[in-house]
């Protein structure tokens, strides 16, 4: 009896021991500078929602904040550095819908995009554009499907790399609206627009920033938009849904995660922080510049959406062959 109730005595103590450490760490969080990692270059908009934060974090928090910008492999770089950081609060990742796809695109992944972090908010979504070429004989959706479906002509489709979003959401158009298109990718989105404005694909699906100057010059013409509800920057375009595609939706997003087992009060506490600074309206006026509406949504709901994201995309993803190595 003696040995049995010492070594509850230890379990206990141990138990103790640990959630002492981690109120301790969530009552002096936090301690020293914040590293925001982004899992994209300098520019784009990842890069912005990181340094968004990192500009108005400090006066919430009391310590500085700095954007590290850690590109490649579709943000697997990014998410591998986080993962193996200390889970203390002070490293996060900004990343995008790669991050609920590419454990479906790579046969192997130094990390578990699930397991290996703790979901802090879903910050922005965003959706995107169908667009042609000005030469293009289509003028609607509805005449580019039935230009496809006719099989008089071998189509092709541009995206900036394979698994990428503007990949994966044609492959879920193609299948919706049974038609076929032969993928070309490119190196980025950039070379996507200048592929499309010299005719040498068909169509892409693109972030509206990249597309919408030239659709005003007349260079690119817009068939769609790919959210649930219009586009209020271009609010006389349909979206897919309403031009003969009934539930298809294609929404990109940015969230903010932290290591796993990060203290569920630090968590919270910088869950609280990102949505105060989402909700002031000149951060939502920059975002609303860049087609991006805010989410702010709680850990549980992010992680929720994190799940569900990765079951759908897989669907996709095995159905196209999709693979980035």
């Amino acid at each position: 009896m003696k040995t049995g109730t010492t070594l509850a005595r230890l379990a206990l103590a141990l138990i103790a021991g640990v959630c002492i450490g981690t109120s301790a760490i969530a009552q002096a969080f936090p301690s020293k500078p914040i590293r925001i990692i982004a899992s994209t270059p300098p520019g784009g908009t990842i890069d912005l929602v990181a340094r968004l934060l990192a500009q108005h974090l400090p006066a919430a928090l009391g310590q500085p904040a700095v954007v590290e910008n850690k590109p490649g492999a579709a943000g697997n770089i990014a998410a591998e550095f986080v993962a193996k950081a200390p889970a203390d609060g002070h490293m996060l990742l900004v990343t995008a819908s790669s991050h609920a796809t590419n454990i479906n695109l790579y046969s192997k992944l130094a990390y578990h995009p699930v397991k290996d972090f703790s979901p802090v908010s879903q910050l922005t979504s965003n959706s995107f554009v169908v667009a042609v070429p000005a030469g293009s004989p289509a003028n609607t959706l509805g005449e580019f499907l039935a230009l496809a479906k006719s099989k008089k002509t071998d189509l092709s489709y541009g995206s900036a790399g394979s698994g990428q979003g503007n990949h994966l959401g044609m492959e879920l158009l193609k299948t919706m609206a049974g038609f076929d298109a032969v993928h070309v990718p490119y190196n980025g989105t950039g070379p996507v627009t200048l592929a499309l404005l010299a005719g040498q694909i068909d169509v892409a699906i693109q972030s509206p920033p990249g597309v919408l100057p030239q659709m005003k010059t007349g260079r690119l013409k817009i068939l769609a938009t790919t959210g649930k509800e219009r586009s209020p920057l271009i609010p006389d375009v349909p979206t897919v849904a309403e031009a003969g595609v009934p539930g298809y939706e294609l929404l990109g997003w940015i969230g903010l995660l932290a290591p796993a087992g990060t203290p569920k009060e630090v968590v919270d506490k910088l869950q609280r922080e990102a949505k105060k600074i989402l909700g002031r309206p000149e951060v939502v006026s920059q975002l609303h510049g860049v087609s991006s509406d805010v989410v702010g949504s709680t850990p549980q709901e992010f992680s929720a959406f994190l799940e569900t994201e990765i079951a759908t995309w897989a669907q996709v993803i095995k159905k196209s062959g999709a693979r980035a190595e």
